[in-house]
Protein backbone atom coordinates (compact mmCIF):
# COMPACT_ATOMS: atom_id res chain seq x y z
CA UNK A 1 0.00 0.00 0.00
CA UNK A 2 1.60 3.59 -1.18
CA UNK A 3 1.10 6.74 0.83
CA UNK A 4 0.04 8.43 -2.28
CA UNK A 5 -3.11 6.62 -2.18
CA UNK A 6 -4.41 8.72 0.51
CA UNK A 7 -4.11 11.64 -1.75
CA UNK A 8 -7.21 10.55 -3.24
CA UNK A 9 -10.19 12.57 -1.79
CA UNK A 10 -12.68 9.62 -1.75
CA UNK A 11 -9.56 7.72 -0.36
CA UNK A 12 -8.63 10.27 2.34
CA UNK A 13 -12.13 10.63 3.14
CA UNK A 14 -13.49 6.92 3.60
CA UNK A 15 -10.07 6.42 5.59
CA UNK A 16 -10.21 9.66 8.44
CA UNK A 17 -13.81 9.37 8.73
CA UNK A 18 -13.08 5.81 10.83
CA UNK A 19 -10.45 8.01 12.57
CA UNK A 20 -11.78 11.02 13.80
CA UNK A 21 -14.48 9.48 16.08
CA UNK A 22 -10.98 8.03 18.06
CA UNK A 23 -8.66 10.57 17.28
CA UNK A 24 -11.03 13.49 18.65
CA UNK A 25 -11.43 11.66 22.02
CA UNK A 26 -7.92 10.88 22.43
CA UNK A 27 -7.22 14.59 21.89
CA UNK A 28 -9.91 16.00 24.21
CA UNK A 29 -8.97 13.50 27.32
CA UNK A 30 -5.01 14.43 26.49
CA UNK A 31 -5.86 17.97 26.54
CA UNK A 32 -7.53 17.35 30.31
CA UNK A 33 -5.21 15.26 31.72
CA UNK A 34 -2.05 17.39 30.44
CA UNK A 35 -3.50 20.83 31.52
CA UNK A 36 -5.09 19.68 34.72
CA UNK A 37 -2.08 17.48 35.78
CA UNK A 38 -0.29 20.83 34.96
CA UNK A 39 -2.07 23.27 36.35
CA UNK A 40 -3.62 22.09 39.15
CA UNK A 41 -1.05 18.89 40.54
CA UNK A 42 2.49 20.48 39.95
CA UNK A 43 3.97 22.78 42.82
CA UNK A 44 4.70 26.80 42.46
CA UNK A 45 8.72 27.01 41.28
CA UNK A 46 11.04 28.41 44.06
CA UNK A 47 11.45 30.88 41.92
CA UNK A 48 9.01 32.49 39.26
CA UNK A 49 5.69 31.06 41.85
CA UNK A 50 2.59 29.61 40.01
CA UNK A 51 3.36 31.16 37.00
CA UNK A 52 5.54 29.22 35.38
CA UNK A 53 2.65 26.64 35.14
CA UNK A 54 2.01 28.77 32.05
CA UNK A 55 4.63 26.81 30.41
CA UNK A 56 2.03 23.77 30.16
CA UNK A 57 0.23 25.91 27.44
CA UNK A 58 3.03 28.44 25.98
CA UNK A 59 5.44 25.88 25.44
CA UNK A 60 3.15 23.49 23.46
CA UNK A 61 1.17 25.90 21.27
CA UNK A 62 4.95 27.93 20.41
CA UNK A 63 5.97 24.19 19.49
CA UNK A 64 3.01 23.62 17.29
CA UNK A 65 2.24 26.90 15.69
CA UNK A 66 6.13 26.33 14.34
CA UNK A 67 5.60 22.93 13.64
CA UNK A 68 2.76 23.34 11.86
CA UNK A 69 4.27 25.94 9.57
CA UNK A 70 6.91 23.04 9.11
CA UNK A 71 3.53 20.40 8.03
CA UNK A 72 2.33 23.40 5.35
CA UNK A 73 5.61 23.61 3.74
CA UNK A 74 5.56 19.65 3.27
CA UNK A 75 2.14 19.77 2.11
CA UNK A 76 3.07 22.44 -0.28
CA UNK A 77 6.30 20.98 -1.89
CA UNK A 78 3.92 17.73 -2.07
CA UNK A 79 1.37 20.15 -4.12
CA UNK A 80 4.11 22.15 -6.33
CA UNK A 81 5.78 18.87 -7.48
CA UNK A 82 3.04 15.90 -7.04
CA UNK A 83 0.05 18.56 -7.79
CA UNK A 84 -1.97 16.55 -5.38
CA UNK A 85 -5.39 18.49 -4.25
CA UNK A 86 -5.31 17.13 -0.99
CA UNK A 87 -2.28 18.39 0.42
CA UNK A 88 -2.81 21.73 -0.92
CA UNK A 89 -6.20 21.74 1.24
CA UNK A 90 -4.65 20.13 4.46
CA UNK A 91 -2.22 22.98 3.91
CA UNK A 92 -4.97 25.57 3.87
CA UNK A 93 -7.27 23.99 6.34
CA UNK A 94 -3.88 24.15 8.86
CA UNK A 95 -2.90 28.03 8.71
CA UNK A 96 -6.20 29.26 10.90
CA UNK A 97 -5.25 26.10 13.52
CA UNK A 98 -1.68 27.71 13.29
CA UNK A 99 -2.61 30.95 13.39
CA UNK A 100 -4.88 30.43 16.64
CA UNK A 101 -1.84 28.08 18.11
CA UNK A 102 0.69 31.94 17.06
CA UNK A 103 -2.04 33.64 18.78
CA UNK A 104 -2.03 31.58 22.07
CA UNK A 105 1.73 31.62 22.23
CA UNK A 106 2.18 34.98 22.19
CA UNK A 107 -0.43 35.63 24.69
CA UNK A 108 0.79 33.61 27.07
CA UNK A 109 4.89 34.58 26.68
CA UNK A 110 3.50 38.08 27.82
CA UNK A 111 1.65 37.36 30.73
CA UNK A 112 4.53 34.42 31.39
CA UNK A 113 7.36 37.26 30.64
CA UNK A 114 5.89 40.09 32.38
CA UNK A 115 7.14 39.10 35.48
CA UNK A 116 10.48 37.48 34.54
CA UNK A 117 10.96 40.51 32.55
CA UNK A 118 9.18 43.87 34.07
CA UNK A 119 7.47 44.65 30.79
CA UNK A 120 4.97 42.43 28.44
CA UNK A 121 6.85 42.97 25.44
CA UNK A 122 10.77 43.28 24.09
CA UNK A 123 11.64 42.98 20.42
CA UNK A 124 14.12 39.45 21.19
CA UNK A 125 15.30 38.09 18.70
CA UNK A 126 13.08 34.82 19.00
CA UNK A 127 9.75 36.91 19.87
CA UNK A 128 10.35 39.12 16.97
CA UNK A 129 11.02 36.30 14.50
CA UNK A 130 7.23 34.24 16.30
CA UNK A 131 5.27 37.42 15.53
CA UNK A 132 6.46 37.80 12.11
CA UNK A 133 5.72 34.08 11.74
CA UNK A 134 2.08 35.18 12.76
CA UNK A 135 1.82 37.43 10.23
CA UNK A 136 2.88 34.85 7.49
CA UNK A 137 -0.14 33.15 8.91
CA UNK A 138 -2.06 35.74 8.42
CA UNK A 139 -1.33 36.74 4.82
CA UNK A 140 -0.81 33.33 3.49
CA UNK A 141 -4.92 32.75 4.62
CA UNK A 142 -5.89 36.36 2.94
CA UNK A 143 -4.06 34.93 0.56
CA UNK A 144 -5.86 32.58 0.09
CA UNK A 145 -9.43 34.10 0.14
CA UNK A 146 -8.28 37.06 -2.20
CA UNK A 147 -7.89 34.61 -5.30
CA UNK A 148 -10.77 32.83 -6.58
CA UNK A 149 -9.07 30.37 -9.36
CA UNK A 150 -8.34 27.55 -6.41
CA UNK A 151 -4.70 25.88 -8.01
CA UNK A 152 -3.68 29.67 -8.38
CA UNK A 153 -4.11 30.03 -4.73
CA UNK A 154 -2.50 26.90 -3.84
CA UNK A 155 0.44 28.06 -6.14
CA UNK A 156 1.24 31.13 -4.58
CA UNK A 157 0.57 30.38 -1.29
CA UNK A 158 2.56 27.38 -1.74
CA UNK A 159 5.28 30.12 -2.62
CA UNK A 160 4.58 32.14 0.50
CA UNK A 161 5.23 29.58 2.71
CA UNK A 162 8.57 28.87 1.23
CA UNK A 163 9.44 32.93 2.29
CA UNK A 164 7.78 31.89 5.48
CA UNK A 165 9.84 28.87 6.65
CA UNK A 166 12.74 30.82 7.20
CA UNK A 167 10.72 32.54 10.44
CA UNK A 168 9.91 29.56 11.29
CA UNK A 169 13.14 28.13 11.59
CA UNK A 170 14.31 31.48 13.49
CA UNK A 171 11.08 31.12 15.50
CA UNK A 172 13.24 27.76 16.75
CA UNK A 173 16.45 28.52 16.73
CA UNK A 174 16.80 32.20 17.27
CA UNK A 175 17.60 31.60 21.12
CA UNK A 176 20.83 29.74 19.99
CA UNK A 177 21.70 32.11 17.17
CA UNK A 178 21.66 35.50 19.53
CA UNK A 179 22.51 34.34 23.38
CA UNK A 180 21.74 38.43 24.12
CA UNK A 181 18.25 37.86 23.88
CA UNK A 182 16.02 37.71 26.44
CA UNK A 183 14.02 34.88 26.04
CA UNK A 184 14.78 31.38 27.73
CA UNK A 185 16.61 28.61 26.84
CA UNK A 186 15.01 25.60 25.33
CA UNK A 187 12.37 24.52 28.63
CA UNK A 188 13.36 20.88 27.84
CA UNK A 189 17.16 21.55 27.13
CA UNK A 190 19.01 18.14 28.26
CA UNK A 191 22.04 20.83 29.64
CA UNK A 192 22.91 19.58 32.63
CA UNK A 193 21.39 22.08 35.41
CA UNK A 194 19.57 23.63 32.98
CA UNK A 195 16.54 20.47 32.47
CA UNK A 196 13.36 21.18 33.81
CA UNK A 197 12.56 19.08 36.57
CA UNK A 198 10.60 15.96 36.28
CA UNK A 199 8.07 17.06 38.17
CA UNK A 200 7.31 19.66 35.68
CA UNK A 201 8.64 17.61 32.74
CA UNK A 202 6.04 14.55 32.72
CA UNK A 203 3.20 16.90 32.34
CA UNK A 204 4.69 18.93 29.78
CA UNK A 205 5.25 16.12 27.71
CA UNK A 206 1.74 14.86 28.12
CA UNK A 207 0.21 18.56 27.01
CA UNK A 208 2.59 18.44 24.03
CA UNK A 209 1.74 15.19 22.68
CA UNK A 210 -2.14 16.36 23.34
CA UNK A 211 -1.49 19.37 21.77
CA UNK A 212 -0.07 17.35 18.34
CA UNK A 213 -3.44 14.99 18.86
CA UNK A 214 -5.70 18.33 18.94
CA UNK A 215 -3.75 19.43 15.98
CA UNK A 216 -4.06 16.43 14.02
CA UNK A 217 -8.10 15.87 14.85
CA UNK A 218 -8.43 19.48 13.61
CA UNK A 219 -6.38 19.54 10.41
CA UNK A 220 -7.58 16.18 9.16
CA UNK A 221 -11.83 17.94 9.86
CA UNK A 222 -10.72 20.76 8.09
CA UNK A 223 -9.26 19.20 5.39
CA UNK A 224 -12.61 17.25 5.31
CA UNK A 225 -14.40 20.62 4.65
CA UNK A 226 -12.23 21.98 2.09
CA UNK A 227 -12.91 18.63 0.44
CA UNK A 228 -16.37 18.92 0.60
CA UNK A 229 -16.24 22.76 -0.12
CA UNK A 230 -14.58 21.64 -3.46
CA UNK A 231 -17.05 19.35 -4.52
CA UNK A 232 -19.74 21.47 -3.91
CA UNK A 233 -17.85 24.01 -6.15
CA UNK A 234 -17.51 21.78 -8.62
CA UNK A 235 -21.63 20.52 -8.56
CA UNK A 236 -22.78 24.14 -8.45
CA UNK A 237 -20.24 24.91 -11.51
CA UNK A 238 -21.15 21.58 -13.60
CA UNK A 239 -25.36 22.68 -12.88
CA UNK A 240 -25.17 26.29 -14.30
CA UNK A 241 -23.45 24.89 -17.34
CA UNK A 242 -25.82 22.84 -18.13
Amino acid sequence: MSLWEYANPKKFMDTTARLMPWLVGLAAVSVAVGLIWGFFFTPDDFRQGSTVKIVFLHVPAAMMAINIWVMMLVASLIWLIRRHHVSALAAKAAAPIGLAMTVIGLITGAIWGQPMWGTWWVWDPRLTSFLVLGLFYLGYIALWQAIEDPDTAADLTAVLCLVGSVFALLSRYAVFFWSQGLHQGPSLSLQPGERMDITFRMPLYVSMVAFGLLFLALVLAGTRTEIRARRIKALMARERME
